[in-house]
């Protein structure tokens, strides 16, 4: 019986000497690995105090980079020389010839991005599901060639069991359809929602974060983005996923507030091709596309100018954290105004910074977030920065008739962006995301009223909004903090 005893605690010894080397050897791979020093030492300590929990973890959630995804474009573009080859002969007379003021603005994201703006496109402000559902319904109800849809949730609701229908019709009709998902977001999805798409001839595809034995535990990486093409001619990004919240008012949320795009003109095809290297990673194949199709643009519609529009995508594969590079450039390069509208408002140094020197050189820096929350974590981490923030000449306001969910930026009275990707860490170093920029000063003025009519609807609030909280409640906030830069 000793014997045994002593048996069973020399090996209990040699495992805990063994997971505490494996917690030495991960903490070097973090130090090494980080991208940001907040990140670092929050696994660091994570690690020295808790082993037995955080190893794995990190394993799991720490990794900052996606693998595999940049080698598989390669291998698409050589692959499918002909259809690059002509998605740049099509665009090269649209590409735009940007002066001086908007080199400014948009000469560094093209170099981030290795994309071209291209002139002579139409913007349409989508306000809510409403606006948006109908405008996409009714772009695909024309759709005679090909439909691309792509979104992070897609529920299966009344909005949800709509869509899938009306894809299914269209597919019986002889449209080609090609639908990605991504597997966490909608991971209530049932097998007979996607079951049901594939026998009517949908092309169905999960995002497959998983997919290669080194990317088994790639399972914090997010397809955060939301595109519809139709024919090559009409595009939509935006904010908007597919459920019944998006486009009603709930009862745990009230009004959703969320914005989107619908953009013609040359800007079309750059989002198609965001759209074909997700499919290419999920499916392995390149559909076949249109790559010649541009609809002349005049803004009769949308009641402004021809625009410049850039798509820029933005995620984990990049050598440059293009999440970040997008923000501080539009924080940095603000003369009069900066107005953003985020669901998170949880940041690296970088960003607040940029943030608080924008204010002390007197631009209008706004920040407007959700009063309600729809997760706790980010949320409470938010009421840490209000003292900088206010100490800077931040002005945070709280969106008080339900959940904000828009994801858009103002800059000046030229430059605005609507998109995919939040103000928090992980939209700038986890997830796929998409937006398309505009320039143009038509535009800019629809985005500022839409924004005025927000901002009338906030409280705005400051470091009282934190100090004047109980004990428990600032110490859950100092608490999320710390956990924010490894969520």
């Amino acid at each position: 019986m000793l014997d045994d005893t002593a048996s069973r605690f020399s090996i209990g010894i040699l495992l805990f000497i063994g997971w505490e080397i494996l917690a030495i050897m991960t903490i070097v791979n973090v130090v090494m690995k980080a991208r940001s020093a907040a990140g670092a030492w929050g696994w660091t300590m994570a690690m020295l105090a808790f082993p037995f929990v955080a190893v794995p973890l990190y394993w799991i959630l720490g990794r900052q980079q996606f693998q595999g995804y940049r080698e598989q474009l390669q291998i698409a573009q050589e692959q499918n020389e002909g259809v690059f080859d002509r998605l740049i002969e099509t665009l090269d007379p649209h590409f735009a010839q940007l002066n001086e003021e908007e080199k400014r603005y948009g000469g560094v994201l093209e170099r981030l991005s290795e994309r071209r703006w291209t002139d002579g496109n139409e913007v349409c402000l989508l306000i809510d599901g409403e606006q948006t559902f109908d405008a996409i319904f009714r772009e695909i109800e024309t759709a005679e060639d090909y439909i691309l849809s792509q979104f992070f949730i897609v529920k299966e609701d009344s909005l949800g069991t709509e869509y899938r229908e009306l894809l299914e019709r269209k597919a019986r009709e002889g449209v080609k359809v090609y639908f990605i998902y991504d597997e966490i977001g909608s991971h209530k999805l049932s097998k007979s929602y996607v079951r049901s798409l594939r026998e009517a001839g949908v092309q169905v595809h999960r995002f497959h974060s998983t997919q290669g034995p080194s990317n088994r535990f790639q399972i914090n990486f997010r397809n955060h983005r939301k595109i519809v093409v139709v024919d090559g001619r009409v595009g939509f990004v935006g904010g908007h996923n597919v459920g019944d919240e998006y486009r009603e008012t709930t009862e745990r949320y009230g009004e959703w507030r969320d914005t989107h795009v619908k953009l013609t003109g040359p800007s079309v095809l750059s989002l198609q091709m965001v759209f074909l290297g997700d499919y290419f990673w999920a499916a392995r194949q390149i559909p076949e596309l249109k790559w010649d199709r541009i609809v002349a643009a005049d803004g009769s519609h949308c009641g402004a100018g021809p625009s410049k529009v850039l798509t820029l995508p933005t995620g984990p594969i990049e050598r440059v954290e293009g999440g970040t590079v997008y923000f501080l450039n539009a924080i940095t390069r603000a003369k009069e105004r900066f107005w953003i509208a985020s669901p998170y408002f949880v940041t690296d140094e970088s960003i607040r910074s940029s943030l608080q020197m924008a204010a002390l050189r007197g631009v209008d820096v706004r920040v407007m977030i959700p009063d309600k929350p729809d997760k706790w974590i980010p949320w409470l981490a938010t009421f840490s920065y209000l003292e900088d923030m206010d100490a800077a000449g931040v002005k945070v306001y709280r969106y008080e008739p339900g959940f904000l969910h828009q994801k858009v930026l103002l800059v000046d009275d030229f430059l605005s962006s609507v998109g995919t990707a939040n103000l928090d860490n992980r939209s700038m170093r986890l997830n796929f995301e998409v937006s398309a920029l505009v320039m143009c000063r038509e535009f800019a003025k629809g985005v500022e009223s839409m924004l005025e009519v927000d901002f009338a609807r906030c409280r705005q609030v400051g470091k009282e909004d934190y100090s004047s909280r109980p004990l428990w409640f600032k110490l859950a906030v100092k608490l999320a903090r710390l956990a924010s830069p490894v969520l």
